[in-house]
């Protein structure tokens, strides 16, 4: 069995901006918190590329990353990830040849297969739903962009090519289970918002995993969310401002992120509640005891090779501090705690 400490943790971020914040805000935030993930020991610093919600700033996704990779000096920056269907697959190969020559060995590649907005704002980015079904091939082709140049090939990706960009494989189904294991890919499941087929593709992933150029077995992460404070009733309230804001998705009204509040009760109805809890699943809420305990036991259930946290907390020297004590539960080991 897997021990939490054993692990590589991650940064998962969406740049949120909050009420009473700006983009500019954000994306100040966002370099202070990859700094401090750094300082703490973090493996990746992840930004999520997502369109017209007002209350996430990293939609142009590989410029977030050269920001941040610009100003740090270790962490591998990455994105978790770029939607595929979006985008051409040179266009990619050469943002993220570029990030690559910038910051060489340091940059990740996780690739999506959802449009990361709704269908109108597909058209508008001149994609369309339908690409999803050329996912599979897209990936193929990008990966063929960052091989070594060969005879025949008239298309090159300057710069790009012969470079190694490691490329992951995102999903919450097990489509993209199928494919990573296929194409022998890392693999990150989004099970901080889409938890229901978590061990189904785990599963899959594990037992039609195929050897490959990148990697000699299976490597799964997984995604939490996690909001960690000194005492389990202020975790408690942090969390409440990611509850608002999913609670906002499900009323199909999103939002800048809110600040927490005291009672989520008084705020949505039984069935909002309800779906707002079944999204939120994987999530560890809590004092650095609270949280080391049920991450351990969530390790256990899925074995992971690597946990990618996500904390969209509203106020930035709480998520900062949130860093902190989850590094702190992640590290201290069973011993200690016990």
């Amino acid at each position: 069995m897997k021990r939490l400490e054993d692990l590589k943790a991650s940064v998962l971020d969406l740049c949120p901006i909050v009420e009473g914040g700006t983009a500019a805000d954000a994306f100040r935030d966002a370099v202070d918190l990859a700094r401090h993930a750094e300082r703490l020991g973090f493996e990746r610093y992840w930004v999520a590329e997502h369109h017209n919600i007002p209350g996430v700033a990293s939609a142009a996704t590989a410029v977030v990353i050269g920001h941040v990779a610009g100003a740090t000096s270790r962490i591998r920056a990455g994105a978790g990830g770029i939607m595929l269907p979006n985008h051409p697959p040179l266009v990619i190969a050469e943002q993220f040849g570029t990030l690559a020559s910038l910051y060489p060995g340091r940059i990740d590649l996780g690739l999506g297969r959802a449009p990361g907005g709704d269908q109108r704002t597909a058209q508008a980015l001149r994609r369309y739903f339908e690409e999803v079904d050329a996912f599979p091939r897209d990936v193929r082709e990008l990966q063929a962009y960052f091989r070594p140049a060969t005879p025949g090939r008239f298309v090159h990706a300057v710069p790009g090519e012969g470079l190694d960009v490691p490329i992951w494989l995102l999903g919450s189904s097990d489509f993209s289970a199928r494919l990573a294991a296929e194409l022998g890919l890392p693999f990150a499941f989004a099970s901080h918002f889409a938890p229901d087929r978590l061990f189904d593709a785990l599963a899959i992933y594990r037992e039609s995993f195929v050897p490959s150029e990148a990697l000699d077995e299976p490597y799964a992460m997984i995604g939490v969310n996690a909001f960690v404070a000194e005492t389990d009733e202020a975790a408690a309230r942090l969390f409440t401002s990611h509850q608002q804001a999913i609670l906002n998705l499900v009323r199909g009204r999103p939002g800048l992120m809110p600040p927490p509040v005291d009672d989520m009760d008084r705020l949505w109805a039984p069935a909002e509640r309800a779906a707002v809890e079944r999204m939120t699943r994987v999530t560890v809420v809590g004092s650095p005891d609270t949280v080391r305990a049920r991450l351990q036991s969530l390790v256990n259930a899925t074995q992971p090779d690597e946990i990618i946290f996500c904390g969209q907390i509203y106020d930035h020297a709480a998520r900062l501090r949130s860093y902190e004590l989850l590094m702190q539960a992640c590290r201290t080991t069973t011993a200690a705690v016990g």
